[in-house]
């Protein structure tokens, strides 16, 4: 009889904390998702009634580094490029290989025209990328300038499939700018539109830097961002768009700017087919 009841009460008391895990409440899935990203709201600019800042860019500051003394500077002019009384052609094989002896361990400023389009450029910055100690940009309209981490396209994609948080980009549109990140844009005014659009046909600089901040601080461990420009954008406005890293002068919110540009064409092969 005692063995009975001793059998009853442990099963009772196996049953007691069975129900107790069962009535235990689980975290939902959804608890794992991370916050969305805050809302950007454009700079304020100033003057005007609220309908008119729609298109009114805020005043910025340009910010960057010193322009570096010591370094080769080399003008931009379409597809071709002048290094002191020099003149190169880089998408020429021959032109490619003097290039690239001159510039070899050496520091770079890129000095762009107003008509240079990141396409055109190819060819020079896969050269810089592998010949120059370091590839500086000028800004088209103050003296300080920036230090890059050129990618081509395979780089990039590369960058973006490193396990790390973050992984912020600037993508660089006609529009406007897209702030994306490991989990997702960040929201502008319209959801279907860029982070900061064009407002006014000018780049919202001000807006971008406050974008920017948000940013850095929901990913306080991210120490690089890459500027993504569409590959038809003018070399000048992606310089102009680096401004916007910086709070002032020296003092980037982030260590290590990485620029994208495109993958070299592979050069035509004499008696290749054409795929006619």
């Amino acid at each position: 009889m005692r063995m009975r009841t001793k059998r009853s009460l442990l099963a009772a008391a196996v049953l007691f904390v069975g129900c107790k895990k069962e009535d235990t409440p689980v975290e939902p899935l959804s608890s794992l998702t991370p916050p969305p990203l805050p809302k950007l709201v454009a700079a304020a600019s100033g003057h005007g009634s609220p309908e008119d800042a729609r298109f009114q860019v805020a005043p910025a500051e340009v910010y960057g580094e010193p322009v570096p003394a010591k370094a080769l500077r080399v003008g931009l002019a379409g597809e071709s490029v002048r290094l002191g009384e020099e003149r190169f052609a880089p998408s020429r094989p021959e032109d490619q290989a003097r290039l690239r002896e001159r510039v070899k361990g050496q520091a770079v400023l890129l000095v762009p025209d107003a008509d240079t389009f990141l396409a055109q450029t190819s060819e020079l910055l896969a050269v810089l990328r592998e010949s120059a100690s370091e590839v500086w940009l000028l800004h088209p309209d103050a003296p300080v300038a920036y230090a890059l981490v050129l990618r081509d396209e395979q780089g990039f994609q590369a960058w973006l499939a490193e396990v790390a948080p973050g992984k912020l980009r600037i993508i660089q549109r006609q529009d406007g700018f897209e702030l994306t990140t490991s989990v997702g844009k960040l929201p502008g005014p319209d959801a279907n539109g860029p982070s900061v659009p064009v407002r006014g046909g000018k780049q919202d600089i001000a807006t971008l830097r406050t974008g920017l901040g948000k940013l850095k601080g929901r990913f306080t461990t991210s120490e690089d961002i890459c500027l993504v420009p569409s590959f038809g954008m003018e070399l000048a406005q992606a310089a102009r768009a680096l401004s916007g890293v910086y709070v002032a002068p020296g003092e980037p919110l982030f260590e290590t700017l990485c620029f994208v540009y495109p993958t070299p064409r592979a050069p035509a092969v004499a008696g290749a087919p054409t795929g006619r």
